[in-house]
């Protein structure tokens, strides 16, 4: 009799991970529970919650009747994601340390400790997303360490891995996981792929794990929690007090502590405004911070924008964009953001960056279409000339 695969389930003290590594138990699999602990509270001023989320993971594995594991990459996030993070806001960009904690934290130091040091045939989380792959099929996968440089051998004949959206539309995970490695999500499980949030809560409560259902969802950045957004990025950033002026008049409306504490398009809190603000432009240099009046002022929108390097979760662009050097994708740059149609072109754009980086890509609206999106208040805003990291991710 073939013995059970093991699956390694990385447990964060919470309902979707707790219920995961009950779904993997029923189905017959070996399951270790690992919660890892990526911020060291005695560097932080705020509340941290590691340790009660360790206590409740661990009650989970009991309750399971599972093995348990403590690991730390306090050193691997500083290093890796949350350097990133304060060297990108000072940039005056705003990263989202969620993805590049999925990328470097789990799917890197948690993926190879699983395989490497437990001998996990498989790892899971507690993500809302599925895979192309049955369990089975994911079982049979084998670790192939990438060749040194830009591309694979091409004469490999490999079957990628699809990442796709979840069952659950409003909780989908999948724009946090876009920047997941081919290799490592060729071997992970997503348990509640196919289940709703509520049907996540029923099996919980009917199986004693009532002390993670009871807390509350997690928020904020990754690993760090819930805080006061400013007063926790100025105990690493030197503030840059300036100035708000009106993109209308250049009427200086007030005054604030830094321009990189801003993103464009957000509401800018302005004291004695009643009413609200939002952010157009960053002068870095002067220090100003330009807003608009209205969600559907004109200076919000842009039609088009600007790429750094592609992470393509397949390994390799889609082969009509190679082909026909453009085509139609579904496009969104926010969590949760409804998906619009646009069309992606490969390499330079006409009239706008005479040489982009290699790899560059830039998206602009379909010809005929609208060029502005109008969608709900607070998804309609368009980055403007803004750099990102742009990844090709789930499909429906």
């Amino acid at each position: 009799m073939q013995a059970a695969r093991h699956v390694v389930c990385a447990l964060s003290g919470g309902v979707d991970s707790a219920v995961a590594a009950l779904l993997l138990r029923r189905r017959g699999y070996q399951v270790t529970g690992v919660f890892m602990k990526n911020w060291d509270s005695l560097d932080e001023h705020g509340v941290c919650t590691a340790d009660r989320d360790c206590e409740d993971a661990y009650r989970v594995c009991q309750i399971l009747d599972i093995p348990f594991h403590q690991v730390s990459y306090v050193k691997e996030y500083w290093n890796d994601v949350f350097s990133d993070f304060l060297n990108e806001y000072e940039k005056g960009r705003t990263p989202n340390p969620d993805i590049i904690c999925n990328k470097h934290i789990k799917f890197n130091c948690f993926f190879h400790y699983a395989v490497d040091n437990l001998g996990a045939d498989a790892v899971a989380t507690g993500h809302y997303a599925r895979t192309s792959l049955e369990d089975e099929e994911v079982f049979q996968q084998k670790h192939i360490k990438r060749p040194e440089g830009l591309f694979r051998n091409r004469f490999e004949v490999r079957h990628a891995v699809k990442l796709l959206q979840a069952a659950d539309s409003f909780k989908d995970q999948t724009f946090f996981l876009s920047q997941v490695p081919q290799d490592t999500l060729r071997r992970t499980l997503f348990p509640l792929g196919g289940l709703t949030k509520d049907f996540v809560k029923k099996i919980a409560a009917e199986n004693r794990l009532h002390h993670v259902l009871q807390k509350k969802e997690s928020m904020g950045i990754c690993f760090v929690g819930k805080r006061n957004f400013e007063n926790f990025i100025l105990q690493y950033l030197q503030p840059r007090p300036g100035r708000f002026i009106s993109i209308e008049d250049k009427k200086v409306l007030g005054t604030h502590k830094g321009w990189f504490l801003y993103t464009l398009g957000q509401r800018a809190n302005i004291g004695g405004l009643r009413e609200p603000w939002y952010v157009v432009e960053k002068d870095g240099v002067q220090g100003d911070v330009f807003v608009a009046p209205r969600t559907d002022h004109p200076a919000l929108y842009r039609d088009l924008l600007r790429t750094n390097r592609v992470h393509w979760i397949a390994d390799e662009p889609p082969a009509a964009l190679v082909r026909d050097k453009m085509m139609e994708c579904q496009f969104r740059f926010r969590h949760q953001m409804a998906l619009v149609c646009r069309v992606l072109p490969w390499g330079r754009v006409p009239g706008q960056w005479e040489d982009p980086a290699s790899g560059a890509v830039c998206l602009h609206t379909p010809e005929g279409q609208e060029h502005v999106h109008r969608g709900p208040p607070g998804l309609q805003q368009r980055p403007r000339l803004r750099s990102c990291t742009l990844s090709a991710w789930a499909q429906r």
